[in-house]
């Protein structure tokens, strides 16, 4: 596939690659993708985690808070806003960092939830999740199954999801997919293919793990079992050209930033801003402002990530 694009593209670009917005390396018209609805509106609730993993494009750490916790009140400033731009939004994603480490997690997810919206959590599954408990449990009652957690389990095999993510990371992670099931929770599970498996693969593999654990999922719902595409910014990746839609056949409304926007807050910020993706929370072209008034406009795919994940791979955060 990698090669059918590069069909489109004319010469070298090797150190050339996405330097500039609207066209590239070689000259080509840049793809570049409009929001077409804000189906979800996503919250970066900081970037500060209990795990270090050996590749987390956050780089969440203990100690990296580049990304601050963002508070309640701003998470309801901005769902007021959508409100009144009528943006249709659907799902409130929350990520991190681990979301629940953040003092004002349930404070949020309650605003979410009581307005009418989907909210999605993506945790770790570890003890900042279990000291949530009861006020989880009490968002359950409330709102049902309108309050999802995706936990990520990188691997079905411990050793590598360990390798990841560290040597205590399984047996907790584990338990929190087990408290999950057994209180009824709407649950996900996150997977990454790094490791080189295929899909059907990972899914046969995860679907033993989950059914030896007693956990009931669906493996073969990708809203079930994410799989992830994994994301190296200094790998080789094709530049996306508007030519790329036709020979790919993806159109720009399967990319994530065709249906979503990202709210954080940078260390030393006097407010949060509003971000075109997920995946690139620190690059200043992908910062669209303060507002979600603002950052409706289109967005060019001139990132490495742009490429792997999304057009290429296929990834989607949102559930």
């Amino acid at each position: 596939m990698t090669d059918i694009i590069a069909s489109a593209l004319a010469g070298p670009q090797a150190g050339h690659s996405f330097q500039h917005a609207y066209i590239t390396a070689d000259g080509k018209a840049r793809a570049r993708v409009a929001l077409e609805r804000l189906r979800t509106l996503w919250f970066n609730t900081g970037t500060l985690c209990n795990l270090a993993c050996a590749n987390c494009f956050m780089e969440s750490t203990p100690r990296n808070d580049a990304l601050v916790y963002l508070r309640a009140v701003e998470v309801e400033a901005f769902l007021s806003e959508a409100e009144s731009l009528d943006l249709g939004v659907e799902e409130i994603g929350f990520t991190g960092g681990e979301p629940f480490m953040n003092p004002d997690m349930l404070d949020m997810l309650h605003s979410s939830l009581g307005r009418g919206h989907r909210a999605l959590v993506l945790t770790n599954g570890m003890r900042p999740m279990i000291k949530c408990a009861e006020g989880l449990l009490a968002l359950k009652e409330r709102f049902g199954q309108r309050l999802a957690l995706r936990v990520s389990v990188d691997h079905f095999r411990r050793e590598l999801h360990e390798e990841e993510r560290g040597s205590r990371s399984w047996t907790q992670a584990m338990q929190g997919l087990k408290w999950l099931d057994e209180n009824g929770f709407n649950l996900c599970v996150a997977g990454r293919l790094r490791w080189g498996d295929d899909e059907p693969a990972m899914r046969t593999g995860f679907k033993q793990l989950l059914e030896a654990h007693g956990i009931d999922l669906n493996v073969e719902d990708p809203k079930r079992l994410v799989l992830f595409p994994e994301m190296d910014e200094d790998a080789d990746t094709p530049e996306i050209t508007t030519e790329c839609w036709e020979l790919l056949g993806v159109r720009p409304s399967d990319v994530m930033c065709a249906s979503s926007r990202m709210v954080v807050k940078h260390k030393g910020a006097t407010q949060p801003s509003v971000v075109s993706c997920t995946l690139l929370p620190y690059e200043g072209p992908f910062d669209l402002g303060p507002t979600l008034s603002g950052a409706l406009g289109e967005v060019a795919l001139n990132h490495p990530h742009c490429s792997r994940f999304c057009v290429i791979g296929g990834g989607k955060c949102s559930g």
